[in-house]
């Protein structure tokens, strides 16, 4: 059974996976209180399922982008279960978790989180039999991104009011996915995770850390870093 933590943003995400099947998912908004949450829910999820830490042969974790304080609480709770458990780890950067959740498609697909203050992040990935990153995860704005938009893309992830305002003036330059396919969820976080360990892949607990922007954001901003 693998067990799926997403931590990296005010939403949360949990899964259980058994190779096979998704066997439990719940995604909520957490705000900052992904200490407060993440064990208890986890704990509920074996219980719901009637297994225990035995069951347990892989973790998989956001690496970022994705608040500092997030970011560290799901990565010390994965490191501590693989390390407990003698079982493999693998750490996946977050917006390729929003990529993975979105189907086949021709047009580059940015995929966005909120950074605070005006700010988004943004990676673009192209369709290879799956979605590959082709470039960032990077700092922007919403302005920035539409100047940068010069083809028809595809945009998922975390598109506020202000973005889809300013993605509507791309006209057919843009096209946005429904909130239901940009909730990042850890569902595909678990396959992501599932497909690494199965080829013999995994990250070393003792070195796997989170991934920053070298552009720092403010506390208030809850610092939104690769």
């Amino acid at each position: 059974m693998l067990v799926a933590i997403d931590t990296a943003t005010r939403v949360a995400s949990l899964a259980l996976h058994d190779g096979a099947r998704l066997r439990w998912e719940m995604t909520w908004e957490a705000g900052w209180q992904h200490t407060v949450h993440l064990a208890p829910r986890l704990v509920g999820a074996m219980e719901d399922l009637g297994v225990d830490a035995s069951a347990l042969t892989g973790i998989a974790v956001t690496t970022g982008p994705g608040s500092f304080t997030g970011l560290r609480v799901g990565l010390a709770a994965a490191k501590g279960l693989a390390l407990a458990n003698a079982i493999p780890l693998v750490g996946v950067p977050t917006l390729d978790v929003v990529a993975a959740g979105q189907g086949r498609d021709e047009r580059p697909l940015a995929a966005v989180l909120q950074a605070g203050r005006g700010r988004i992040c943004v990676a673009v990935y192209r369709w290879r039999e799956a979605w590959q990153c082709q470039d960032g995860p990077h700092l922007t704005t919403w302005a920035a991104l539409a100047e940068q938009t010069t083809e028809p893309t595809l945009f998922c992830g975390e598109v506020d009011p202000r973005g889809a305002k300013v993605l509507a003036g791309l006209g057919d330059l843009s096209g946005v996915t429904s909130p239901a396919w940009s909730l990042r969820r850890a569902g595909f976080l678990a396959e992501l995770g599932w497909e690494r360990i199965r080829g013999g892949d995994a990250d070393d607990p003792a070195s796997l850390a989170p991934l920053y922007l070298h552009q720092s954001l403010s506390e208030d901003a809850r610092d939104v870093r690769q």
